[in-house]
């Protein structure tokens, strides 16, 4: 026991180890260069180009992405800037479900895994361990909450992972949930000569379409949100009615 213990400390001790280095040097290329998150962007697609290999190194960057934190939506939009609305699309959601599963399976390996909460006592249950569960018990309707409300993308990858929420409930509701996003930053691009002059030539038609993708997809969210709401309270109800006869 004590040798797989600290097994697993050694694991966790190199992921964190190559995580963190890859953060600093990432932190100082772009430092070094005066590099915003828009400039880098636009010196990847001016060093892609039209070259037929850019799509496959635009998924190897977006996988690779999580790891130094590169912002998402960034990514994104330049998807749209080098493939256009619908090649965009299919790169971006390749690329995001990967970066997505890796950042889950990083996550996965930093956490310890929390034991079953039902041979605990209520008093003896601590507030994660009740949330972690809650959130294992609901995976797919938890996570596609959080695509729709457009939450931090990496922090609900690295959290699910941490929280070892099963892998197929979060991916699935991962490629549904951020599809309205992706659509929405895609179309941004796609109107964009560059990425590194703010909306200059701005489509107003992509960005009419983008707004009600983006507005369709909080709706969608707060009915979501209101049905775990109903069903919180279904679930509080229903025992003490039981007590009570």
């Amino acid at each position: 026991m004590e040798n797989d213990n600290r097994r697993i400390w050694v694991q966790r001790g190199v992921v964190v180890a190559i995580w963190v280095t890859a953060v600093v040097l990432w932190r100082n290329y772009q430092s070094t260069n005066d590099l915003s998150a828009a400039g880098t962007a636009q010196q990847f697609i001016d060093s892609v180009g039209n070259a037929w290999w850019g799509i496959f190194a635009f998924v190897g960057v977006y996988l690779a992405r999580p790891i130094v934190l590169f912002p998402a939506s960034v990514l994104t939009i330049v998807g749209g800037v080098l493939f256009g609305p619908f090649v965009g699309v299919i790169a971006v959601i390749m690329g995001a479900n990967l970066s997505a599963s890796l950042a889950f399976t990083i996550g996965r390996s930093l956490s310890a895994k929390i034991d079953d909460t039902d041979t605990l006592d209520t008093d003896q249950q601590s507030f994660i361990a009740h949330w972690s569960q809650r959130m294992r018990d609901n995976s797919f309707e938890t996570v596609l909450l959080t695509r729709f409300l457009f939450l931090p993308y990496d922090l609900v990858n690295y959290a699910a992972g941490a929280l070892r929420i099963k892998y197929v409930p979060f991916i699935t509701a991962t490629a549904i949930g951020s599809l309205p996003g992706t659509i929405s930053f895609v179309l941004l691009g796609a109107s964009l000569d560059r990425v590194d002059q703010g909306l200059e030539g701005l489509n107003p038609y992509a960005l009419v379409a983008g707004v009600i993708v983006f507005v369709a997809s909080l709706v969608v969210a707060r009915t979501l949100k209101q049905r775990d709401k109903n069903l919180v309270a279904i679930s509080i109800t229903l025992p003490l009615e039981q007590e009570t006869r």
